[in-house]
């Protein structure tokens, strides 16, 4: 018997975001769902179960192709039909209503203009806006058990979202007009159940989103070649978040902390305020607070007291933020432990929002964040914070990735032991966060199921900003190419994730250079090697590759193209559209969402870091805006 047959193909753990700057508070709310899991045997002559046969007596000229693989599968080898008795765990995901209806639900309520603005929705208005509707419910339903699954086989989500059901390969293929492989990657030891198409009935198909397994190739197994940081240096990473420049506090001594005639070689408390003109915050609204979400990254109390103590005297010793952990996450460390990015967050905000509280999300177990970290980020954090998204299905997906996103139980010796954490936490108004990757690193249904998330929270009052990264319009260097953009010359720009979501606000870096003062105008961030870190550092921007751009930015677009019409050749198009990244000689893509949408001051901030004073840069300091905008919602 071929060694692949004898894998066990399972599906995983079945577990399941900004808005623009105008955003408030709304709660949000947790919904339960029924859980169903099965294993696939992938051995010919196991028989799983006797289970009736699927009536066909639909007529085939009525059936419509739904989803077919029309792309190659690269490492993926296609190997024998999988046996007629084996037991397959399928799920259908149900089309949500008035999905695209969305961008303009939220408009209504963000703009300014609108007659709604500010109108949040309630977390029930949106789950009853964009559940499935009732005749998509009930013709799936019918389809199925007219084709003979019987209703006591079919578990139906809570959520409305999916159905789920056990069947043999033999009624899944009369039922879909399809034949099941096992196909086998040939660099590791994944298996998995796939076709290469599959068909429904013409009256069923507009109710479906998508079946599994279906086309698209899950792996059955994480492997450590999947495991990469958004932190690392493989493929996934993410921002390096700082670019430091260690110095003695001494050499800064004769700064002083309240003085603006230094601001354009460091940035202090009192030069942010100066540049955004931030009043003192002397109110604490007990209903709001600011959130910042961390991973892999974590502070220590000493080094907040010493920035204290030096620069924002009046915010007692020992002041922290309140701890909303997310699956096993821990915090702080001892200083020797620390890190610079969630010390500059934290380093940034508490001097601007004091006496406001501060919440930290510090998201997944030691294992997942710092020894074996996954290429997907955020969807626990999303989970965490809205339970409905715990077993959200769309694009082809229900709930977090099995191979991109972390499995909980974790069975590593330092995991985290408990379930998935599901709308265990209410969103604070504004949550700021630094980090991010490549687009190109990541599918595009995860991505778009993650950016119909930002819409959804976003129409109940929630802004979420992400820094945009810190090379130009590519990603970090030795991410696709030693460049760090796309393209057999990498040349083409290399947008990030999830800043390419027109429902999260993108934040960019500026800069007071030398000579320069906090009444002038700033610019882009742009340090050469070596002035002064040992990094180049750039501002990120671009235009994404998956979304087009959104209607609130085609106004700001078209004036850019107008007055700084970058002297590159470019395409036109999105993923959804066909359109070949870097078709026609072009670098970027002219009609993909912009990117970043805001920017604040990113460079030269004093920060302490483990006992020592230091200076940092990077877009993850420009949270100084976010917080602009969580002030705004404070009164």
């Amino acid at each position: 018997m071929p060694s692949y047959l004898q894998k066990i193909f399972k599906k995983g753990h079945m577990s399941v975001g900004p808005a623009l700057v105008f955003a408030k508070l709304i709660q949000s709310t947790t919904m339960h769902f029924s859980y169903f899991a099965s294993v696939v045997l992938i051995v010919p002559g196991i028989i799983a179960a006797a289970l009736p046969s699927v009536d066909t007596h639909a007529s085939r000229s009525s059936l419509v192709s739904h989803e077919k693989r029309n792309f190659p599968r690269t490492r993926w080898m296609k190997r024998d039909r999988i046996a007629s008795t084996t037991l397959l765990p399928v799920r259908i995901g149900l089309s949500q209503k008035n999905l695209e209806k969305g961008h303009d639900f939220l408009m209504d309520v963000s703009h300014p203009k609108s007659s709604n603005y500010g109108k949040h929705w309630t977390a029930e208005q949106v789950h009853e806006m964009f559940a499935p509707s009732e005749e998509a419910i009930d013709t799936v339903r019918n389809w199925l058990v007219d084709s003979g699954i019987a209703a006591s086989r079919i578990v139906h989500s809570d959520t409305k979202g999916w159905y789920a059901f056990d069947a043999t390969t033999s009624e899944l293929e009369a039922l879909l007009n399809t034949q099941y492989f096992t196909y086998e990657h040939s660099s590791t030891d994944e298996i998995a159940a796939a076709c290469d198409e599959y068909h429904l009935p013409a009256h069923v198909q507009p109710h479906v989103d998508y079946i599994t397994p279906g086309v698209k190739l899950i792996s059955t197994k994480k492997t450590a070649s999947s495991k990469r940081s958004i932190l690392d240096g493989g493929r996934g990473k993410g921002y390096e978040p700082l670019r430091r420049l260690k110095a003695s506090f001494g050499a800064y001594s004769h700064y002083n902390s309240s003085s603006l005639a230094t601001c354009d070689e460091i940035i202090t408390p009192e030069c942010v305020k100066a540049l955004y003109h931030i009043p003192p915050a002397s109110k604490a609204n007990p209903n709001n607070a600011m959130g910042i979400w961390e991973s892999g990254d974590f502070y220590d109390q000493e080094d907040l007291n010493l920035f204290f103590a030096n620069y924002i005297p009046y915010i007692p010793q020992g002041t922290h933020p309140i701890p909303n952990f997310v699956d096993g996450a821990v915090a702080p460390v001892p200083v020797s432990e620390a890190g610079g990015e969630s010390l500059l967050d934290f380093e940034l905000a508490y001097p601007l929002v004091y006496p406001q509280k501060l919440v930290l999300y510090q998201t997944d177990d030691i294992n997942y964040s710092n020894e074996n970290p996954t290429v997907g980020a955020f969807n626990t954090f999303l989970d965490a914070i809205d339970g409905s998204y715990c077993t959200y299905s769309a694009y082809g997906e229900t709930g977090n990735d099995p191979v991109l996103d972390p499995i909980y139980p974790d069975s590593a010796d330092d995991g985290y032991k408990g379930k998935l954490m599901c709308g265990v936490y209410k969103p604070t108004n504004v949550v700021s966060t630094s980090y991010g990757e490549a687009e190109i690193d990541l599918p595009e249904y995860y991505m778009k199921r993650q950016c119909n998330e930002y819409l959804k929270l976003g129409l109940q009052g929630h802004t979420f900003l992400y820094s945009s990264g810190d090379f130009g319009v590519g990603g970090s260097p030795g991410d696709a190419t030693e460049s760090g953009c796309l393209g057999p010359n990498a040349n083409v720009f290399n947008p990030q994730f999830p800043v390419n979501c027109p429902y999260v606000t993108a934040v960019g870096a500026t800069k007071v250079y030398p000579g320069h003062t906090v009444f002038e105008p700033e610019s882009a961030a742009n340090d050469l090697i070596g002035q002064p870190y040992s990094r180049a550092y750039s501002s990120g921007g671009g235009f994404s590759n998956v979304y087009e751009t959104p209607s609130y930015q085609k106004e700001a677009v078209a004036a850019y193209f107008a007055h700084h019409n970058p002297p590159y050749p470019y395409y036109e198009g999105t993923a959804s559209s066909n359109v070949t990244l870097g078709s026609n000689g072009g670098l970027y893509n002219r009609a993909g969402r912009g990117i970043p949408d805001v920017s604040a001051n990113g460079d030269n901030i004093a920060t302490f870091l483990q006992g020592n004073f230091t200076l940092n840069g990077g877009t993850s300091a420009s949270t100084s805006f976010s917080i602009q905008i969580f002030l705004l919602q404070s009164y």
